[in-house]
C-alpha cells in the first residue's frame, strides 16, 4: 500500500506516527516552516519533523496545488489529510479520494479547534471521524467514526493523544475498506473557530466551571491567562468564598473569585518567568 499524507500540526504528526508503517506513506506534504515557540524561531512543522524521523520524504509548498503533479506522479492508492491548516482546492479534490481524519463527531465541531471547543463547551462525549474531503470546510460524507467520553481530568494534551491513537486506528480500518459514506446533517453542524487571544482570558465575570474548562482546553499548547498576564497552567474548582474578580491567598493556596464560584490556581507562570506551583508563586509575589 502506498499513500500520501497531508498534515501540519502536532495532532497530525501523532496520527502519522501511530498509523505508520501500515499507512505506507511515501510522501508527507505539510505547511512551510514558520515561527514557533517562545523564541519565535523558524522551524519545520511537527509533521515535517515526524516524517523525517520515519524516513518519509517531505514537501512543504507555499500552496498545496503546487505539488498536485508530484502527488499524481506517485499514483498513491490513498491520499490522507489531517489538520493541514489550509483549504484543499482543485485539481486535488477531483483527482483523489482524500480521506480526512477529524477529531470530532461530525457534524459537531467542524473547523480549526474541535478538541479545545469540545472541552470548553462541557461536552461529555467527543470522538474522531473519517470523512471524504470536499470543497466546503469539514462538510464531506463520513465513512467511520468512534466516540470517547471526555473525563473531568482530560485536558487538550491527554484528550488529543487519545483521539490521535483512535484516529490512526480508524483510518487504517477505513483504508482497508469497504467504505460506506453517509452525508452529514447540515442542520446539526457547529463550528470550532480558531482560538483567539480573547479565548485565553480567564474573565472572572464568567463562572468558575467555565474558567476551569478553559484552562484544561488550552493546556499545554496555548495556555490560559488572567487579565494581568499571569498564565494559568492548572486549576480546579474550589469550595471557597472569594470575592469575584479578586486573587486571594488562603492557607498557602491561590484562589480566583469568579461569578459564581471560585477557582484554585494550582500551577501558574508569571510573564517572562518559569512555570511554578501556587505556593512558590506566593512566596515570591505579592497579590
Amino acid at each position: 500500500m502506498t499513500s500520501v499524507y497531508i498534515g501540519t500540526s502536532d495532532f497530525a504528526a501523532a496520527v502519522l506516527a501511530a498509523a505508520s508503517p501500515e499507512l505506507g506513506a511515501s510522501l508527507a506534504v505539510t505547511r512551510p516552516p514558520s515561527r514557533r515557540g517562545r523564541g519565535r524561531r523558524v522551524a519545520p512543522s511537527p509533521v515535517a519533523l515526524k516524517a523525517g524521523e520515519l524516513g518519509i520524504a517531505v514537501a512543504a509548498p507555499e500552496r498545496l496545488e503546487d505539488v498536485a503533479e508530484e502527488i499524481a506522479a506517485l499514483a498513491p492508492e490513498h491520499v490522507v489529510l489531517c489538520a493541514y491548516g489550509a483549504l484543499v482546492r482543485e485539481p486535488l479534490l477531483s483527482r483523489h479520494e482524500i480521506l480526512n481524519v477529524h477529531p470530532s463527531l461530525l457534524p459537531r465541531w467542524r473547523g480549526a479547534a474541535p478538541i479545545e471547543r469540545a472541552i470548553m463547551a462541557g461536552d461529555e462525549i467527543t470522538g474522531v471521524s473519517i470523512m471524504r474531503l470536499v470543497a466546503e470546510l469539514d462538510a464531506g460524507p463520513v465513512c467511520a467514526a468512534r466516540s470517547i467520553a471526555i473525563a473531568p481530568e482530560h485536558d487538550y494534551g491527554t484528550l488529543s493523544a487519545r483521539l490521535a491513537a483512535d484516529g490512526a486506528q480508524l483510518l487504517l480500518e477505513a483504508i482497508g475498506g469497504p467504505r460506506r459514506y453517509v452525508e452529514q446533517d447540515e442542520g446539526a453542524a457547529t463550528y470550532a473557530e480558531k482560538i483567539t487571544p480573547a479565548d485565553r482570558e480567564l474573565d472572572p465575570g464568567l463562572s468558575a466551571a467555565v474558567l476551569e474548562r478553559r484552562v484544561r482546553a488550552l493546556h499545554p499548547h496555548i495556555g490560559a491567562r488572567l487579565p494581568g498576564g499571569l498564565a494559568v497552567q492548572r486549576a480546579r474548582l474550589a469550595e471557597r468564598a472569594v470575592e469575584p474578580g479578586t486573587l486571594s491567598a488562603q492557607d498557602g493556596r491561590l484562589y480566583l473569585g469568579a461569578s459564581p464560584g471560585a477557582l484554585e490556581l494550582l500551577c501558574v507562570q508569571p510573564p517572562g518567568g518559569r512555570t511554578m506551583d501556587a505556593a512558590s508563586y506566593l512566596r515570591g509575589h505579592a497579590l
